[in-house]
């Protein structure tokens, strides 16, 4: 569209030359005698951005930290023993014994040996080679280098020193006096009286009628018959238990609660708010671009037949017959019936009443008051400055320089110039404009404006 209007433009320029300038055209030696005024007074402008730094202030809230002192009341539990008597029955085991015969089996084992002959086929492995023909590739490496050029932000730190306000909790310990309670057991000994059995074994004869056995007799008649005759009795002794019951007092010691009390120092710890200003070092990282060279190796590969040659080993085998004598163990049991006696126990039991005090525990609580220190946070603002960059557009506008002269042309003079070499340049727009420097006072354009297109 630009191109458009500038042919537009150059087109009317050569209409209101005369007939000399066309004349001039058709013959190819056409020149400007003069520059019109208006070539030479046209400015470029371009609009560049200038950082403009501003000081402003915000409110920041900061917690602080107030002790306040809280009185309240806590529940202490306590303990208290109550004496409960109470009957209770014990069990008194008493272990008697008895003689019992018993007849066991016991095994006899006995080994004998007999002897067997058997064939075995033991292998026998003999090892031959063979030759065998094979290529490879072995690889050939090659090395090179190439140059990579890369650019890396490289960090560089700066450490700036910043105030800090803070609050810290001292610690101040105090030494107070405690009552302490605790319980030790003492020793209380009583007297219970029990029964013991300190009878005796005492031997007793027992008489036992005989056995009835059939017996020939003679009769009145003569005549011989059978009738059941009473042998005469025997005496046998057995051992009888007399018992003996012995009452005594035996000691008994059992260990009684009690409750002591003492003052003992107790330390208490409670911390105190102080304020503390500090100089803090904070580090800020900026990066830097750098340029690095860094040479990297390159390897190639390529392959290379070989023929080589191995020899391949195998194994064969074959089997050879051997005799082998062998002892088999033969092992035979037999059973041998013995008698055995052995003293069977038996356990003979009574309840035996005693009476026992214990001590039975409830709780009892009670309310006491308790002072404590609690921080209170509390929200305080202050002003913090702060700084703002922003960016202000400036317009820069500049004259344009005149054909191959280079000179400004105040009066439209250029001399004589080529026509393609000397006529007005086209401006460029702001918007085609490359990014301007920092200062406005010393920006200049990127490049030079294009010419226009030919007329």
């Amino acid at each position: 569209m630009r191109r458009l209007i500038a042919g537009v433009v150059a087109a009317l320029a050569t209409m209101s030359c005369g007939a000399s300038v066309d004349a001039g055209w058709f013959c190819g030696a056409a020149r400007y005698s003069c520059c019109p005024v208006t070539s030479c007074q046209p400015t470029a402008c371009y609009t560049a951005c200038r950082v403009q730094r501003e000081t402003c202030y915000r409110t920041v809230y900061e917690t602080v930290y107030e002790p306040e002192q809280v009185t309240c009341n806590r529940t202490v539990y306590e303990t208290v023993y109550d004496n409960v008597e109470e009957t209770c029955y014990r069990t008194v085991v008493e272990t008697a014994y008895r003689q019992q015969e018993y007849q066991v089996s016991r095994p006899v084992y006995e080994t004998s040996f007999r002897e067997e002959e058997y064939t075995v086929q033991r292998p026998v492995w003999e090892t031959n080679y063979r030759e065998c023909n094979y290529q490879v590739r072995r690889p050939v490496w090659e090395t090179s280098t190439r140059e990579c050029r890369r650019t890396v932000m490289r960090p560089v730190t700066e450490t700036v020193d910043r105030q800090v306000c803070r609050t810290v909790m001292r610690q101040v310990t105090e030494t107070v006096n405690r009552e302490r309670c605790y319980t030790v057991m003492r020793p209380v000994t009583t007297y219970r009286t029990i029964r013991q059995d300190c009878g005796r074994w005492t031997t007793q004869q027992v008489q036992h009628p005989g056995p009835v056995v059939p017996r020939v007799v003679v009769d009145a008649c003569g005549v011989p018959r059978t009738c059941m005759v009473q042998c005469p009795g025997f005496t046998t002794c057995r051992r009888v238990w007399c018992p003996n019951i012995v009452e005594r007092q035996i000691p008994c010691t059992t260990y009684v609660p009690q409750v002591v009390r003492e003052q003992c120092p107790v330390q208490v710890c409670r911390l105190v708010p102080e304020q503390v200003t500090e100089t803090v070092q904070v580090q800020v990282c900026r990066m830097v671009p750098e340029e690095i060279v860094q040479t990297i190796p390159v390897r190639t590969c390529r392959f290379v037949t070989e023929t080589r040659t191995q020899r391949i080993p195998y194994r064969t085998c074959r089997f050879v017959s051997e005799t082998c004598t062998r002892r088999i163990p033969v092992r035979t049991c037999r059973m041998v019936t013995e008698t055995k006696t052995c003293k069977v126990p038996y356990c003979v039991t009574r309840k035996v009443p005693y009476t026992v005090t214990r001590r039975v525990a409830r709780c009892v609580s009670r309310e006491e008051p308790v002072t404590y220190t609690r921080m209170v946070a509390k929200c305080v603002p202050r002003q913090v400055a702060y700084e703002v960059c922003r960016m202000v557009p400036v317009t820069t506008c500049r004259p344009v320089t005149c054909g191959s002269c280079g000179t400004s042309c105040p009066d439209g003079s250029c001399g004589g110039i080529n026509y393609e070499a000397g006529r007005p340049t086209e401006p460029v727009p702001a918007d085609d404009l490359p990014p301007t420097p920092a200062s406005p006072e010393e920006a200049t354009p990127a490049n030079d404006p294009q010419p226009g297109p030919s007329i």
